[in-house]
């Protein structure tokens, strides 16, 4: 399993184009990798701190994902624009542990 992680802080230049474009590309991204796309969870800090934690099954969906070129556009306009600063680390998860009942729980 393959967990990215994203922290972000919006720029001055964020506006309702950036929330069109997510709602947009999180309904595409679980209609096309749905099986794919583990669990995707959103956090904010009380100082406008984001992070996003998304769980893949594997290295070559997430690679699909990254060549996507409305993924790839996106990705720009946040750099170019609504983002102040971002951090993005990929890791590959090596165990997990759960209280979670296993239908609760996507198995790796």
């Amino acid at each position: 399993m393959i967990l990215v992680v994203f922290r972000s802080r919006f720029s001055e230049q964020y506006d309702h184009e950036y929330e069109t474009t997510e709602d947009y590309l999180a309904k595409k991204v679980r209609a096309v990798y749905g099986d794919d796309l583990v669990q995707v969870k959103n956090y904010e800090t009380e100082d406008g701190e984001r992070l996003a934690l998304v769980w893949w099954r594997d290295p070559e969906t997430l690679a699909r994902w990254r060549a996507d070129v409305e993924h790839h556009n996106a990705q720009q306009q946040g750099k170019e624009k609504w983002y102040a600063f971002y951090e993005l680390t990929v890791a590959e998860v090596i165990r997990t542990s759960s209280t979670l009942e296993p239908e609760a729980y996507p198995a790796p």
